[in-house]
């Protein structure tokens, strides 16, 4: 690495979050611009940066920041601007001026070790003398620590984040127990720790090491949608990792379940382990359901016969006999499942008892895990769905510094009934949310498709609870007269079935353009969405209306590689369109992207009818309409009248979306689909999935690629099991109850 000593004479861009910087930086030879963390940066700051020279395609040759170590200022100028650069609150540049003027060469040794001299000066009393020594101190303790953990491989912007939560500890803590900060520092995983506790020395069998594996392991399980492990696994996969004998990790795993870190029990006849907080959740989500499943409603207004044939001469849409008897049991149960795929009437049921319960004067609330399903949702029914965050009133908890649920058991939701769609994404962390919040005496119907791919997040909520038996479900099966005439609904339930798709009928609406090459498959979208399907479908539009969906996010037809693709030919570089690069992406006026996180404090305007309101969610589409390098900005329009502001440094919560995985699709429905099929990890290249696909398109769904694939695919039923104690819960209050056990011992079951 190359070493200079200079001074920043320009700051170009800052991120206060995580010190990423752009600056000119002076050296007594020469200036060049350096990029990288430099945390509370400001100009006049004297330091000494290691790194290298490299050659960025736009911005050409920048100094790139490896290393740094910030070295005070010897002379009367170089004080002067130091303590004006901001370094010193309260201190501005005629304060500064006036210290070193009395002080000279010594004023920081004055600042440190006697700041009661300051006082001299007009304008500084006691106070103001204590809080510039206080913060000259802290700036030079965060320099000495940033400089220490240099050494470890810890860069500024962690150190920032560990300064935050340790203070002047900061040292200390680390030597202690390099493996907290897996759980005290967001960003800090186990493998980070484990490469700082090895610099320093820690033993390979260290009991830290041991428990702070374990919970990674479950941690990783978890991500994957496990709400456990057995036991046995859990010791064989951290054994593994850590190169230690399974012993050890038993023994371990026994002294955190004594201390209450993890939980350990006997569940369907073997031993498995938990995380506490899905231990917990699961406890809570089957009590709740209970206690809600059993309390007594308040009646609807009159025979439900009767208000359902007058709902049906208001509609003038009729119900099926399976599909009354799903009203029926909604409108009677405190719980209850409505399960069906595509063209099955889902839909139609909502509709019916939202309808009832509106003309019983009974308070109904509409909700879905996603922005898109809910804006779905209203779409569809004409009643107005929220997320089940915002249902919650999800909120940003200063004290705590963490989000919150504003709706839970002591603040219950005001609802006479809720209703949950697209429930197959709902979690078992955000099911305990929902369930907590409300007040028995409240009916809870939950609608969704079972045989889609499961939440993102750990748990099988919606197929444990069906699967348990122990909540009343209508399982729909009959598909209707209009939806039977759209071979996509026909060709899902076939697929659903494990039969091959009848594609290529005549004026219908599901293709298989057969391809064997992924590159011949790739220029086949990239022709299908610049001109073939626009040519056609001339009332839609190429980007807004045609999704690209893929199993994958990598390789040539992953979504990553499909977004660079499609957006060269839908929307390419021009001189009329300006754009900004943040990391391996570029974004451009007019492109199509996707909100990745949910951010309930993000503002939005809607130029539509002035209104303003906070909160864009993961799964967000929308179409970038400015970007202002002048004042470093990206504005994001959504649902065609929500204009959302992005600063540079949030770009990380956006993507392309002309091009996402089928995952990420969930909850919503696009007017044409294409989608590859070529050969796909076999987890990944599953039934479930293609159905789950197919079903997301409205008008048309386009696959592209290999018969002998697509025909794998619907063979290909194996569902990846997850490891979730919920239906076993479910099963056992089920059987309580059958057998006439009392609902008190519900806390004692699990024991």
């Amino acid at each position: 690495m190359e070493e200079y000593k200079g001074t920043i004479a320009e700051i170009i861009f800052h991120n206060n979050e995580n010190g990423y910087t752009v600056a000119v930086f002076e050296t007594e030879l020469e200036a060049f611009t350096v990029v990288g963390n430099l945390p509370a940066v400001s100009v006049g700051r004297h330091y000494r940066l290691r790194g290298e020279f490299t050659m960025h395609p736009t911005y050409g040759e920048q100094f790139a920041i490896r290393e740094f170590e910030e070295e005070l200022p010897s002379t009367e100028d170089g004080i002067r601007d130091f303590l004006a650069s901001g370094a010193m609150k309260g201190v501005g540049r005629k304060t500064a001026a006036a210290i070193v003027e009395r002080f000279g060469e010594n004023t920081l040794q004055v600042i440190e070790e006697d700041p009661g001299q300051l006082c001299g000066i007009s304008g500084i009393g006691p106070k103001t003398a204590a809080k510039i020594s206080e913060a000259f101190k802290q700036h030079r303790e965060f320099a000495n620590i940033t400089l220490y953990l240099q050494n470890y491989g810890i860069n500024s912007h962690y150190a920032m984040k560990l300064y935050e939560v340790y203070g002047a500890d900061t040292i200390q803590a680390i030597e202690e127990n390099p493996y907290q900060l897996v759980d005290d520092i967001f960003g800090i995983g186990f493998k980070k720790a484990d490469k700082i506790a090895e610099k320093m020395g820690i033993a390979h069998d260290d009991r830290f090491r041991i428990q702070s594996g374990i919970k990674f392991t479950l941690t990783y399980f978890a991500g994957e949608g496990n709400t456990f492990l057995p036991q046995e696994e859990l010791c064989e996969k951290t054994g593994q990792m850590l190169d230690l004998p399974m012993q050890q990790i038993e023994d371990n795993i026994a002294e955190m379940a004594f201390t209450g870190e993890i939980h350990v029990e006997n569940l369907d006849n073997r031993t498995v382990v938990f995380l506490m907080p899905y231990y917990l959740a699961e406890q809570n989500v089957c009590k709740c359901l209970s206690m809600i499943n059993d309390a007594g409603l308040k009646p609807v207004a009159g025979k439900i016969d009767s208000l359902i044939q007058r709902t049906e001469r208001s509609t003038g849409i009729f119900l099926s006999e399976n599909q009354k008897h799903a009203v029926t049991s909604s409108l009677k149960m405190g719980v209850s499942v409505i399960t069906g795929g595509p063209g099955t009437g889902k839909t139609t049921i909502i509709n019916t008892i939202i309808n009832i319960l509106e003309d019983s004067g009974l308070k109904t609330a509409i909700a879905a895990p996603t922005g898109r399903a809910a804006k779905r949702i209203t779409e569809t029914s004409g009643h107005y769905a929220s997320t089940i965050h915002r249902l919650l009133e999800y909120y940003f908890s200063e004290s705590e510094n963490r989000m919150r649920f504003g709706r839970t058991k002591e603040n219950p939701l005001e609802y006479d009934a809720i209703i949950v769609d697209e429930a197959s994404m709902i979690d078992l962390l955000l099911m305990n949310g929902l369930v907590s919040a409300i007040r028995p005496g409240t009916r809870l119907i939950i609608v969704g498709d079972s045989d889609q791919l499961p939440s993102v997040g750990a748990g099988n909520v919606l197929r444990d609870i069906i699967d348990s038996e122990y909540i009343y479900c209508t399982k729909l099966t009959e598909i209707f007269r209009q939806a039977k005439e759209s071979m996509i609904v026909v060709n899902a339930h076939r697929i659903n079935k494990g039969e091959y798709p009848d594609c290529n009928a005549r004026d219908k609406d599901f293709f298989l353009l057969h391809r064997s090459r992924e590159k011949d498959m790739l220029q086949t979208i990239k022709e299908l969405c610049l001109t073939r399907l626009p040519d056609y479908y001339t009332d839609l539009s190429p980007v807004a209306d045609i999704q690209v969906l893929t199993p994958v996010r990598k390789g040539l037809l992953g979504s990553i590689n499909l977004n660079k693709e499609l957006q060269e030919v839908l929307n390419p570089p021009n001189e009329a369109l300006e754009e900004k690069t943040f990391g391996d992406r570029t974004f451009r006026e007019g492109d199509k992207v996707m909100q990745i996180k949910n951010n309930y404090q993000m503002a939005w305007k809607n130029l539509e009818d002035f209104t303003e309101g906070e909160g864009v969610f993961n799964g967000d589409v929308g179409f970038i309409r400015k970007v202002d390098r002048e004042f470093n900005e990206l504005t994001v329009v959504y649902d065609e009248v929500r204009y959302v502001t992005y600063h540079f440094n949030q770009l990380e919560e956006l993507e392309l979306a002309y091009a996402v995985t089928v995952h990420k699709s969930q909850g919503s429905e696009f007017p044409i689909v294409i989608m590859p099929i070529s050969w796909f990890p076999p987890m990944l290249a599953t039934r479930n999935l293609l159905y789950t696909g197919v079903t997301r398109g409205k008008r048309v769904v386009v696959l592209v690629g290999s018969q002998n694939k697509l025909e794998g695919m619907v063979d290909n039923n194996r569902i990846k099991e997850r490891y979730s104690g919920l239906v076993y819960r479910l099963r056992r209050i089920f059987s309580m109850e059958t057998a006439g056990g009392d609902a008190d011992d519900f806390d004692q079951m699990d024991q």
